[in-house]
C-alpha cells in the first residue's frame, strides 16, 4: 500500500539533517538534481566502500575502473543511445504539462512495450485517453505521443566548426567498461571469467522525474561486467542473483521490502533480464537490474570502431567475443532504499521519537560523544580525552554539546547515530568505582550501560567490521 505521508517525512528529515539538499535551491531549484549534504555524502560514500569492497577487494576476478564522462560520439551510436534510448512523451494542451506515456498507461494497467513503435504507442493510447488524467489541471486532451530521446547533448572543444559532431553526457556508466576491455585483457592479463566494477555519473533528460532521488536527471551508477565464454552463462548468472540479493541484506535491508521481477519483454540482445525492487512508500519499485546482455555490447563496439575486440584464450589460443552479465545499480536509488528502510517513529520515555535504524558500517556517524553539562571544563576535557582516543578506531566520531542530553540523543537518533557516549562526574572519579568508565546508549533501544571506555573502542569497532 502505498504511503506518500512517509515520503514526505524522509524527504523532510533529510533535509533537515543534513542528508539531501534540492539543487540550486537559493534559485528556486531545478528539477531532477540534488545535492548530497554532510552526513549524505558520508552516507553514499559508505554505500559505495561496501559495494567496492564486496564487488573489487573480496573477488580474485574483478578490476576496477574510472572512465571518463565524455566518450566518441560513435559509442553513442554502437550502443544504441542516438537512435533507441528514448520515452514516449505527451503533452497536455491546456497547460503543457508533460506527462510519460509509458508510466501513465502502467497506473492504470496497461502495459506499452518499449519496442512498440511510435505509430503502435499512440494507438494504445488513444484507447484509454479517456482514463488518463493530466496530473497539474485534470484534462484529458493531450498531444500525440512521440518518442523523446533520453541523451544530453554538450559541447566539447570547437564546437562552433562546420561538421563537427555534437558530444553527449553518458547515459550510462557502462560504456567505459565495454571501451577498455581490451586496454584490461592487455594490461592485466585476466582469464576468463573475469569482471570489470565501475562508480560513475550518468545523465537522462527525464520527461518527469519523480520520487526525489529515484528518478532524477544526474544519477550515479554502479556497475559490475562479469566477462565470460559463450553460452556459459546459466550457472554464473543465477550465482550473480544470489550474491547481489545478499548483498542488500548485508546493509540491513528487510528481506520482506525486496523481490525479485522477471523482464517480460526482453530487449533483442538480451538472454534474461531480472530486477530486484525495494518497496518504496509508493510500492514494489527498481533499484538494480541484472542482465544477461550476450555479445552484443563488444560485438557493436567491435563493429563501429574496426578494432578487433575478441578474447584469445592463453592456454588454447582460441579466438572469441565473451558474452557479458552485468549488473546495474542506481546509487540514489539504494540511498533512498536505505533511508525508507531505516525510518522508524517509536515511543521511548513516554514521548514520541524519529530515528533511522542504519547498520553501524554505513552510519555516516558512529558515535557522539559529549559532555554531561558543557560548563564544566573538567567535563569537557575529558570529553575530548575520550572522543580523540575512539576516532583511533573510526573518524566519525561526532562532538554535541548543544542543549539537554536528551534532546542530543534525538539529535542523533535522526542521524542515525548508532551510539552515544555520555562523560559525567563519575567518569572523573566522583564514584571511585566507576572512574574511568562512560555511559554508553544504544539507538534502537535507547538502553544504557555502563563500560570502560576501552570496551566502548571495541563495541564500536565490532560493529562496523
Amino acid at each position: 500500500m502505498a504511503d506518500m505521508n512517509l515520503m514526505e517525512k524522509i524527504v523532510s528529515l533529510a533535509k533537515r539533517r543534513g542528508f539531501v539538499f534540492p539543487g540550486s535551491e537559493i534559485y528556486g531549484g531545478l528539477a531532477g538534481i540534488y545535492d548530497f549534504g554532510p552526513r549524505g555524502v558520508e552516507l553514499l560514500n559508505n554505500i559505495k566502500r561496501v559495494w567496492w569492497a564486496a564487488n573489487v577487494y573480496e573477488r580474485d576476478n574483478f578490476y576496477g575502473l574510472d572512465s571518463g564522462m565524455f566518450k566518441n560520439p560513435r559509442v553513442w551510436e554502437a550502443s544504441g543511445h542516438t537512435s533507441g534510448f528514448s520515452d514516449p512523451m505527451a503533452e497536455c494542451k491546456k497547460c503543457n504539462t508533460r506527462i510519460r506515456v509509458d508510466k501513465v498507461l502502467e497506473a492504470i494497467g496497461v502495459t506499452a512495450d518499449e519496442k512498440m513503435s511510435e505509430d503502435e504507442i499512440n494507438e494504445l493510447f488513444d484507447a484509454h485517453r479517456a482514463e488518463i488524467a493530466c496530473s497539474k489541471c485534470g484534462a484529458h486532451d493531450f498531444s500525440r505521443v512521440h518518442k523523446f530521446n533520453l541523451l544530453v547533448k554538450s559541447n566539447l572543444g570547437d564546437f562552433t566548426s562546420e561538421g563537427n559532431e555534437p558530444v553527449y553526457l553518458p547515459g550510462e556508466a557502462c560504456q567505459g567498461i565495454y571501451l577498455d576491455f581490451k586496454n584490461i585483457v592487455d594490461s592485466m592479463q585476466p582469464k576468463i571469467p573475469f569482471g570489470v566494477a565501475q562508480i560513475g555519473k550518468a545523465f537522462r533528460n527525464e520527461i518527469s522525474p519523480r520520487n526525489f532521488l529515484f528518478r532524477t536527471r544526474e544519477l550515479e551508477q554502479a556497475d559490475t561486467q562479469l566477462f565470460i565464454k559463450p553460452n556459459e552463462n546459466k550457472d554464473a548468472y543465477e550465482q550473480i542473483k544470489k550474491e547481489r540479493w545478499a548483498w542488500y541484506l548485508s546493509l540491513g535491508i528487510k528481506e520482506e521490502n525486496l523481490r525479485f521481477k522477471q523482464h517480460e519483454n526482453l530487449v533483442f540482445y538480451a538472454k534474461d533480464a531480472w530486477d530486484i525492487e525495494y518497496n518504496f512508500p509508493w510500492g514494489f519499485d527498481e533499484i538494480e537490474g541484472i542482465h544477461d546482455r550476450t555479445d552484443y555490447d563488444l560485438s557493436q563496439h567491435m563493429k563501429f570502431s574496426g578494432v578487433d575486440l575478441r578474447y584469445t584464450d592463453p592456454e588454447t589460443t582460441e579466438k572469441y567475443i565473451p558474452w557479458i552479465l552485468e549488473t546495474s545499480m542506481g546509487m540514489g536509488r539504494v540511498f533512498l532504499a536505505v533511508l525508507a528502510d531505516a525510518y522508524h517513529e517509536d515511543e521511548l520515555g513516554g514521548e514520541t521519537r524519529v530515528l533511522l535504524r542504519l547498520s553501524p558500517k554505513i552510519a555516516p556517524v558512529k558515535a557522539m560523544v559529549s559532555p554531561l553539562l558543557k560548563n564544566k571544563p573538567e567535563l569537557v576535557e575529558k570529553a575530548r580525552e575520550v572522543r580523540a582516543e575512539l576516532k583511533k578506531v573510526h573518524p566519525a566520531i561526532a562532538w554535541d554539546d548543544n542543549g539537554n542530553i536528551g534532546k542530543r540523543y534525538r539529535r542523533q537518533d535522526e542521524i542515525g547515530t548508532p551510539f552515544c557516549i555520555t562523560i559525567d562526574f563519575d567518569t572523573l572519579g566522583e564514584n571511585p568505582d566507576l572512574k574511568d568508565t562512560v555511559t554508553l546508549r544504544h539507538r534502537d533501544s535507547g538502553e544504557q550501560e555502563r563500560l570502560t571506555i576501552s570496551q566502548v573502542a571495541a563495541r564500536i569497532r565490532s560493529s562496523i567490521e
